[in-house]
């Protein structure tokens, strides 16, 4: 039997590890990228020692076992609480905080001040200077309803 189309040299690894690092850019999953490098730590490989082949596909089968179990140990767990989980979701932080209005809201339309920043309300119509309560947000405008009497927490 001719295995010579079987022969893999160093470079061939390296392409297969680029290949499979340009896959994970289409196929995203995060696991394409530890099988390519573990594609090139094979090439380099290759390049310290002559292998056969099949030390080569071998040695390429044991590093993406390792490079996945390492990947995973790395990579964050699907569901994991964030210790920010309003990061991205800034209008969202502010359901339930009690703000002061600082523009009346009029046709439904008003504004509030959170530390530096104005932010767009709508609810029913109330004068300046009156406490609202942040019930949810639709995207950068906060939804508000007149608070209850109690102290502000903005």
């Amino acid at each position: 039997m001719n295995v010579a189309w079987f022969a893999l040299s160093p470079w061939g690894w390296f392409v297969l590890g680029g290949i499979l690092l340009v896959l994970e850019i289409f196929i995203p999953g995060a696991s394409l990228v530890w099988l390519g490098i573990a594609g090139f730590i094979t090439g380099l490989i290759g390049f310290a020692i002559t292998l056969p082949w099949q030390a080569q596909i071998f040695i390429f089968a044991v590093l993406a076992v390792l490079a996945v179990i390492v990947g995973r140990r790395l990579s964050p767990a699907q569901g994991e609480a964030s210790d920010r989980p309003f990061l991205n979701r800034r209008a969202d932080a502010l359901a339930g905080r009690i703000l002061f209005l600082e523009i009346p809201i009029h046709g439904g339309v008003g504004a509030v001040r959170v530390d530096d920043t104005l932010w767009r309300v709508e609810g029913p119509d109330l004068p300046a200077g009156e406490r609202v309560k942040v019930v949810r947000a639709e995207g950068a405008v906060l939804i508000v309803e007149p608070a209850d009497q109690g102290t502000p927490t903005a």
